[in-house]
């Protein structure tokens, strides 16, 4: 199958995906956004970007990295305040609060402790919110009230550096990555219920997050655990196939494109298609990036073309039929490179935070249809066109007061921001 028809597969897949969970094409329900692939559909760009962005609200909420979940005119934000995990339904206009619910969670200590909020996205489908704390505590919430509906914390335990892995919510199923060490396991819970439907225990979890992926016909959980990377069919939880993923922490989540399957290992960047092989599946390489490795964030597809961001701090754009590197560019130089805006040059946001303001592999890339929007740890948006020539940067804003480690959430011409305690609405006027 060529790229085009493996895309269009994706396609039709994703629509009826959000077709069935009452999602919406401008929402950002869960981790990575609809599709979880990072992908903005309506995104209202300008035909000149303007100097600076308007800001419409900010609002104090907490530490943490999860990013915020947006559905429809609601905003779910989920961090930390004094000794609790807080969950926030704020109206995303106009940033007022509708409710809150927050419950003790124990302190991040250790090489985590300079992020004691939560890293996990909140997820949102059929009318309900699920949350995953720092030592994963699993909650599940009504949208409207914010009444807890459900919680788990039977199983004890998280990774060293704390739960990150987000849930991901599959046909009625709430299926998150839970444990530590000792007793790592993926379990789904029945979302209106809380109870349990199945329980795979192959593996200590990372700290990626899972994907949906649909192969033959059938759906699969595809999860990146500490030493390897697993299909699990969605509807009972059995394995299908596994294969040795080893990254210094496995934080990289799957990509998925139709039946491919893009994702990161000691030896770089693989490119593997799914398909049904006796009672289970098989994977065959298309190619293999020793290139670029990726170690704390996902790269996006676009048109073909993936866009990330190596654990040496360069920019990357890799053909994503082939595996060859198309350009690299630093990520210091690509942040002084971008016209300055919002009042802050170019050079002075690359210079914040050293390498590049990246942190050394950090950052997160959005495509917003005719652009790309990468959003660095020293508080930098910077935009820039698609481009299998070079890195085309149009733009650059600072966008916050403090670290920006979670994803930008944008929906028509606004993007909102969460920093290390706040959380800002930015309009493109």
């Amino acid at each position: 199958m060529d790229y085009a028809s493996r895309m269009a597969g994706a396609i039709v897949g994703c629509a009826a995906l959000l077709s069935a969970s009452g999602v919406y094409a401008q929402d950002w329900p869960q981790w990575r956004g609809p599709h979880r692939d990072a992908k903005v559909q309506g995104f209202k760009v300008p035909q000149t970007w303007p100097k600076e962005l308007t800001q419409k609200w900010k609002v104090t909420v907490g530490t943490g990295d999860a990013t915020p979940a947006l559905v429809g005119d609601k905003l779910y934000v989920f961090s930390r305040q004094g000794s609790d995990e807080v969950l926030r339904c704020l109206d995303a206009t106009t940033g007022k609060e509708a409710w809150q619910d927050k419950y003790p969670a124990p302190t991040v200590s250790g090489p985590a402790s300079g992020h004691g909020g939560p890293r996990s996205s909140p997820a949102v489908a059929d009318g309900k919110v699920v949350t995953l704390g720092v030592s994963g505590i699993l909650s599940c919430y009504d949208a409207a009230t914010g009444k807890k509906l459900w919680r788990k914390d039977e199983i004890q335990g998280y990774p060293r550096f704390y739960t990150s892995s987000s849930p991901i919510i599959v046909d009625g199923l709430c299926v998150a990555q839970l444990g530590g060490s000792s007793n790592g396991a993926i379990v789904a819970y029945d979302l209106a219920t809380g109870n349990p439907k199945w329980k795979w225990t192959g593996d200590s979890p990372a700290y990626a997050s899972p994907a949906l992926m649909t192969a033959d016909g059938t759906k699969l959980v595809v999860a990146e655990t500490q030493g390897k990377i697993v299909a699990l069919n969605a509807a009972d939880g059995k394995e299908v196939w596994q294969a040795a993923c080893n990254t210094k922490y496995n934080a990289s989540s799957p990509i998925i494109e139709g039946q491919t399957l893009i994702y990161t290992s000691s030896d770089g960047a693989k490119d593997v298609k799914l398909e049904k092989e006796g009672g289970g599946f098989a994977a065959k390489q298309q190619w293999n990036n020793k290139e670029n490795n990726v170690l704390y964030n996902t790269p996006v597809v676009k048109d073909g073309l993936i866009y990330g961001l190596s654990q040496t701090n360069q920019f990357f754009c890799i053909d994503a039929k082939t595996g060859k590197t198309l350009w690299t560019a630093s990520a210091a130089t690509a942040a002084a490179a971008a016209p300055p805006a919002g009042g802050a040059p170019g050079g002075q946001g690359a210079r914040r935070g050293g390498r590049g303001g990246m942190g050394g592999g950090y950052g997160s890339i959005v495509d917003a249809g005719s652009v790309l929007l990468a959003l660095t740890p020293s508080m930098q948006l910077i935009v820039f066109a698609p481009s299998d020539k070079e890195f085309k940067p149009l733009a650059n804003y600072k966008v916050a007061a403090t670290g920006t480690y979670a994803y930008p959430v944008v929906s028509g011409n606004r993007i909102w921001i969460k920093d290390q305690d706040s959380v800002t609405l930015w309009t493109v006027e």
